[in-house]
């Protein structure tokens, strides 16, 4: 089976959107683009609920989204039951997002991050596995009765 990831972003996180598929494509991941389409202000929920409602679906293995702080896009994402969405800035942090919360969805703030260490990040979010153990019955305990 296939890598495959569900993207989308706001306008603040369109100039980023296409180098970021384009990352991904030529590591071989399938990915379904969610918008937006152009740097024209839109409101961040209206990309964020269809890539959170394609990974929580099983149509998409992993998510991507992107806006300026990444905060918006990451709360709404982590609305849905079987998502858990991490804001990453770093490299470590990407790592860490993966091996301790099994994080399906990553969030990248592109006003704060170059598209460098957006690649970097994304990077270490796919090829970082979750450790499971003793972080198993915390990531357990996440989603609400």
């Amino acid at each position: 089976m296939s890598l495959t990831f569900a993207v989308g972003g706001d306008h603040a996180g369109f100039d980023y959107k296409n180098d970021l598929i384009d990352f991904l494509a030529e590591r071989g991941i399938t990915v379904k683009d969610y918008g937006t389409f152009s740097a024209d202000s839109v409101d961040y929920p209206d990309f964020a609920h269809p890539v959170a409602s394609a990974v929580e679906k099983g149509e998409q293995r992993f998510g991507l989204l992107l806006c300026g702080s990444a905060n918006g896009v990451a709360i709404t994402a982590n609305k849905h039951q079987g998502i858990r969405a991490g804001l990453a800035w770093n490299v470590e942090v990407a790592k860490l997002i993966r091996q301790h919360n099994d994080a399906n969805v990553i969030c990248l703030p592109v006003r704060f991050i170059s598209l460098e260490e957006a690649k970097a990040c994304l990077a270490a979010f796919i090829e970082t596995p979750f450790e499971g153990g003793r972080h198993q019955g915390r990531v357990g305990k996440i989603a609400c009765s």
